[in-house]
């Protein structure tokens, strides 16, 4: 039995993994779903202006120690690559595998706002206008949405390379909106390090969503065909 413990990405909570919980406890495995500092709906201004990659991070190294969590797979999608990445390094080994679901795949001293696109830096700013310290979510997508501590995307990441000596580290593509996608250049980089094993997935960014699935499949690692798609919505 393998235990999941999965970490949504920017503005989003446990929820985000609806569709993939079942599929993989159906299959007989341990699945954790998180919703990150600054993300609780009871969570209030001081604790989201005080949230970084940091907090996050020691998020999912608590939720390690308190359900005494080893040989973990970690998931996370998009801005959650920074946090799996950071809890991994400082995790001493009790993480087997990495799986960055279109999610970013940080080396050290590098950010969120960083590695990502001129879209997406965009996207932040204006949303962070009103408060200084919270970024709206984009328009459009699910109303469960919640501002995003800015200082996580912000801060820089410091690896020590234990992440590097996970086991077994996995990135997949998702290749549905590359008019968007900030991920084309990190995939081509993954797929020349022997180290990856990178999946394609004929999805948009919110695979877990559109396609639960094939999620759900290449978490469990079975072979992946070309996955039909829910009806897609703008998620980041």
């Amino acid at each position: 039995m393998a235990t999941f413990v999965l970490v949504p990405g920017a503005w989003k909570g446990s929820w985000s993994f609806e569709a993939v919980v079942p599929l993989l406890e159906r299959a007989g495995h341990a699945v954790h779903a998180l919703t990150l500092t600054g993300l609780r709906p009871d969570d209030d201004n001081a604790t989201v202006a005080t949230a970084n990659l940091d907090t996050h991070a020691d998020d999912v190294l608590r939720h390690l120690d308190r359900n005494d969590i080893t040989g973990a797979t970690l998931v996370g999608h998009s801005y959650a690559g920074m946090v799996i990445a950071a809890a991994a390094d400082r995790a001493g080994g009790r993480i087997s595998r990495l799986v960055h679901l279109d999610a970013f795949v940080p080396r050290d001293g590098e950010s969120w706002w960083s590695s990502t696109n001129e879209y997406f830096r965009e996207v932040v700013a204006a949303g962070a206008v009103a408060t200084g310290y919270a970024v709206r979510p984009p328009d459009g997508g699910d109303p469960r949405r919640r501002p995003h501590p800015l200082a996580s995307f912000l801060q820089t990441i410091r690896l020590t390379g234990a992440f590097a000596r996970v086991p077994r580290r996995e990135f997949v593509y998702c290749s549905g909106w590359e008019d968007r996608t900030p991920f084309a250049e990190l995939r081509t980089r993954l797929h020349a390090d022997p180290g990856w094993q990178v999946h394609d997935l004929p999805t948009g960014h919110d695979a877990m969503n559109e396609a639960p699935e094939a999620v759900a499949a290449l978490l469990l690692g079975e072979r992946v065909a070309d996955a039909p798609t829910r009806e897609r919505q703008v998620c980041r």
